[in-house]
């Protein structure tokens, strides 16, 4: 336990791959006082942070950025994301979330309903960089493989110690269900 919890206090540093666009925004400055490793891309979507060790992608929008423009060039930014990185995330900013950013989430699920696009709503920069962090790290790979790990310990636990478990091995239910 005691060693777990040392590895927890490491801190965890990547490099992270930003749109130029982003220069001079609070997020980027974030990252970099995160000890991150940031470099500035022209190459890539304006508003993009990839987390190169994972390649896990996050297109930045504000819900003022959709009401500014027309709700096409707005969707043809997000699937144009989509279509480039697999693993990837809207991050949706507005300072609430009220009725008119949740309809705007809705038709963006909507539109995009069985891709890889999954929306984080956020409400600031701290909140935005915590989740975009997390989600980088736990798709990792000494992460993943520690998580892995741990599910299927937990998994085995489970069925070891479950009374239902235990209770359905007692009747044989394995053996005696024929679903005809």
């Amino acid at each position: 336990m005691a060693e777990s919890a040392e590895k927890e206090k490491v801190k965890w540093t990547t490099t992270v791959i930003i749109s130029s666009s982003l220069k001079s925004c609070e997020i980027a400055t974030a990252l970099e006082n995160r000890s991150h490793k940031v470099r500035y891309s022209k190459s890539v979507e304006n508003g993009a942070i990839i987390f190169s060790c994972t390649g896990v992608a996050f297109l930045l929008m504000d819900t003022k950025e959709y009401s500014m423009s027309s709700e096409e060039i707005f969707l043809a930014k997000i699937e144009k994301f989509i279509n480039i990185h697999q693993n990837s995330f809207l991050v949706l900013s507005a300072a609430l979330h009220g009725l008119k950013e949740w309809k705007l989430m809705f038709r963006i699920q909507q539109r995009f309903l069985g891709s890889n696009l999954r929306i984080l709503p956020v409400h600031n920069t701290v909140n935005a960089i915590n989740l975009m962090c997390t989600i980088a790290k736990i798709t990792s790979k000494p992460h993943i493989d520690s998580i892995c790990y741990r599910m299927t310990t937990t998994k085995a636990y489970i069925i070891e110690q479950s009374p239902v478990w235990k209770t359905l091995q007692k009747i044989n239910i394995n053996n005696s269900f024929n679903p005809n």
